[in-house]
């Protein structure tokens, strides 16, 4: 961990992972592994235990990018890369399961700043409130939307 992440870390008023489920991780080796059986026979043996070694690394490091923060501190909101001061984050709305599958789907506005992770059904949703930023709102992912809600809510 950086020295400013600890700094930041100690100020956070939320923290959050969104990683992926088992199932999810167990589908991604399977992938890998039939890639590796691919590798094995059509060439041989030792191609074959290395890309399955290969398979066996690269499942947790795919897991670990598919993972997303969500960080809540005094002064700003930072999701990923992504960060924004609090002063302009407007309304906070939390969205079941329905609710989300429309925001993402149906009703999304194609400026918005999406920060979703496919298998997580609910999140939440929030109003910027910055003129020169065009984006209207950003749409979130949380496994605890009711905690990620409140810890905006609160100034």
């Amino acid at each position: 961990m950086k020295p400013e992440e600890s700094e930041k870390n100690a100020l956070s008023r939320y923290v959050e992972v969104v990683r992926p489920p088992f199932w999810l991780n167990m589908f991604i080796f399977f992938l890998l592994g039939s890639l590796a059986l691919s590798i094995w026979a059509a060439f041989d043996n030792p191609a074959g235990q290395i890309s399955l070694i290969i398979a066996i690394i690269a499942t947790p490091a795919i897991s670990d990018q598919l993972s997303m923060r969500i960080l809540v501190s005094e002064n700003e909101l930072r999701i990923g890369d992504a960060h924004i001061e609090r002063n302009y984050l407007g309304q906070v709305q939390e969205l079941s399961a329905d609710a989300m599958r429309l925001a993402r789907g149906r009703n999304a506005d194609p400026a918005a700043f999406l920060a979703i992770r496919f298998w997580q059904p609910r999140g939440i949703k929030i109003e910027i409130c910055d003129p020169r930023d065009p984006t209207p709102y950003w749409l979130v992912s949380s496994k605890r939307a009711d905690l990620l809600s409140g810890a905006l809510q609160k100034k």
